[in-house]
């Protein structure tokens, strides 16, 4: 049988699938942490730090909490950043996991509105 099994003790090694896997899904600068151990930083498809950790990857570990902020110090200073808590069955943080959030650097409305536009297009094309 094959799985695969993190606690608030695992290392790099125990982490790297699943950041391998988020990290190939997003295609952002990826890192993540145990509570426990350092974790890594991974970024344009290779590991580049396997001794890693972040302020905010650090502060969830501390509150159980998703967290959108803009470091002021660290690897990731000055950018977006979105990092989330890895729970355990009873809601216990093992572990966190962030990206680099390029969503927040996007004005939405604007895009939504020119996505609605668009559509309105294609409706009234559809119609002739």
């Amino acid at each position: 049988m094959i799985s695969l099994s993190i606690s608030e003790e695992s290392g790099p090694e125990d982490l790297e699938p699943i950041a391998v896997a988020i990290h190939s899904l997003m295609g952002l600068p990826t890192t993540i942490r145990s509570l426990k151990r350092r974790g890594l930083r991974l970024e344009k498809g290779k590991v580049l730090d396997r001794d890693y950790t972040g302020p905010v990857l650090e502060e969830v570990l501390k509150t159980n909490k998703i967290a959108h902020e803009v470091p002021a110090e660290g690897m990731y200073r000055g950018k977006h950043v979105v990092v989330a808590p890895i729970r355990s069955k009873d809601g216990k943080v093992i572990a966190a996991v962030g990206i680099v959030d390029l969503l927040a650097t996007i004005d939405l409305p604007s895009v939504f509105q020119e996505y609605t536009s668009v559509l309105e297009e294609v409706e009234e094309d559809a119609k002739k």
